[in-house]
């Protein structure tokens, strides 16, 4: 969490300014070592309340080591508590109200959802799409049929084996290395009943257009 523009007023004189610092708890009591010292108010001790920055909670008040008590919104502080803008610390029961500002950043925002989407060289409204899948197919389907007839025709080379061997090899390593080779196309459905295919290389590539357009169109990315 990113610390927000903080600082603390003096209720009774809004001109009474402490800038608070992300990276440097601001002490408060009357001894002159705190960086916020009120030597002159009533019910304050010397060392009576902490004000700091938690990256997981935002910005907190302590009470320290102070003899009356340190009272956020009327309730009594006895350890931290998370401070919200506007709120009010009062150091004793009857001392100096401290107000807490703290400047809100705005969210950033959204981006419009598409109104169309581009499959392939093809602009489709996210409006008429139905569902999107992703098939994973064979690239080369027949390759097996291809290497079986190969091999079958290298058996007329068995009586030459410096022939026979290399070309057995070469026909092995190309069914390997084609059959495993496959296409994974991203599928449309689109309202009308009509379907709009294109085809990806990658499967992590056409998983990650389908995870797109479902977002686009209100669906689970996580369906099958």
């Amino acid at each position: 969490m990113s610390a927000p523009t903080a600082k603390l007023l003096l209720a009774a004189d809004r001109r009474k300014v402490a800038p608070l610092d992300p990276a440097e708890p601001l002490t408060i009591g009357r001894a002159a070592a705190n960086r916020l010292c009120l030597a002159n108010q009533d019910g304050v001790s010397d060392h009576h309340a902490v004000v700091r920055f938690s990256s997981s909670q935002g910005w907190l008040v302590c009470d320290w080591q102070s003899s009356d008590g340190t009272f956020l919104e009327g309730r009594q502080v006895h350890q931290c508590r998370r401070l919200d803008d506007g709120d009010e610390i009062r150091l004793g029961r009857s001392g100096p109200v401290l107000v807490f500002e703290c400047a809100v950043t705005p969210a950033p925002p959204s981006s419009p959802a598409p109104q169309s989407i581009s499959v392939g060289n093809k602009h489709v409204a996210v409006a008429e799409i139905r569902t999107a899948s992703v098939q994973s197919e064979p690239q080369h389907p027949h390759i097996f049929s291809w290497w079986l007839l190969l091999c079958l025709g290298g058996l007329l080379l068995l009586p030459f084996p410096l022939l026979f061997w290399p070309l057995q090899a070469g026909a092995l390593a190309g069914w390997i290395l084609l059959g495993s080779r496959k296409q994974h196309k991203l599928t449309l459905v689109l309202r009308d009943g009509r379907a709009l295919r294109h085809g990806f290389a990658n499967r992590r590539t056409a998983l990650a257009h389908r995870n797109g357009i479902r977002q686009a169109i209100g669906q689970d990315p996580a369906l099958p």
